[in-house]
């Protein structure tokens, strides 16, 4: 192991960005070690040395400063209009579906769910389901063997809201916001109405999907991610406390399967 200096730490940092459907998801490392993480919009410049950024231990803020343009940079994409952009940043890495050791996966399979299924299999074992709730809420599970099993894609919470409000005559755009607890079933306004008919119907849908595979896989760990996850989890909780309690909710499951792809890729 190389010893300490001030001109090259014994911990290395390095970057991961996953460019999602709506906002750009970045994550800075410290080794093996995340230690932060934020959001920013697809307009953002690509220019990492732009951002601030502000790791531990305190020395690392002058490392960062200095070194920012030469930092490994490692991302993944959903949006083929993107990936172009940042795949001509210096010192980037495109990550594929090759690189992810999931057998039977197919070739239009998501980028983001193959890394948040690998790193949350890698951390919690096989079999494992994962559950993202962000734009598009996604079911991808793999088996004991490591072997994709398949999963089902449809509109997230806020895409079923929007695509309310923005493609009928009538109906109100609502915000997920606007949404602070379980509305009442059967609903007497407009908006429980619409509040009713989404949340229920969501929560109806993944629990029938839990229930599917834990008869095929009755000790999987399943686990949920993604921007509406804690929203959708307190709801489970609520409606389906037996369904609610198995979740593990974990915001960086795609991050811990790109540090996977990065760290094999350095040895």
């Amino acid at each position: 192991m190389k010893q300490n200096s001030k001109s090259e730490p014994t911990y290395k940092l390095w970057l991961a960005l996953m460019v999602g459907n709506s906002r750009l998801h970045w994550a800075l490392f410290i080794g093996k070690n995340l230690h932060s993480t934020w959001d920013s919009s697809h307009t953002v410049k690509p220019g990492i040395e732009n951002m601030t950024i502000y790791p531990q231990p305190e020395d690392a803020e002058s490392y960062v400063s200095q070194n920012t343009g030469h930092l490994p940079f490692i991302f993944a994409s959903v949006v083929p209009a993107q990936t172009e952009t940042w795949q001509n940043y210096p010192n980037a890495q495109l990550i594929t579906l090759d690189q992810i050791p999931i057998a039977g996966m197919y070739p239009t399979l998501g980028i983001d769910r193959a890394l948040a299924l690998f790193g949350a299999g890698t951390t919690w074992g096989f079999p494992i389901l994962i559950i993202d709730a962000g734009t598009a809420l996604t079911f991808t599970g793999a088996d004991a063997n490591q072997r994709l099993v398949g999963g089902a894609i449809l509109p997230g919470l806020s895409l079923q809201l929007t695509s309310l409000g923005q493609q009928t005559g009538q109906l109100p755009l609502l915000e997920i916001s606007e949404i602070s607890e379980l509305p009442p079933r059967f609903a007497l306004d407009t908006k429980e109405a619409i509040k009713s008919g989404i949340i229920y119907t969501l929560l109806a849908g993944i629990k029938d999907f839990i229930d599917n595979w834990l008869s095929l896989f009755p000790k999987s760990k399943i686990a949920i991610t993604g921007g509406n996850s804690d929203l959708l989890k307190t709801y489970l909780k609520k409606h389906f406390p037996e369904i609610g309690e198995k979740l593990i909710s974990e915001r960086n499951l795609i991050f811990w399967g790109m540090r996977e792809v990065f760290m094999v890729n350095k040895e």
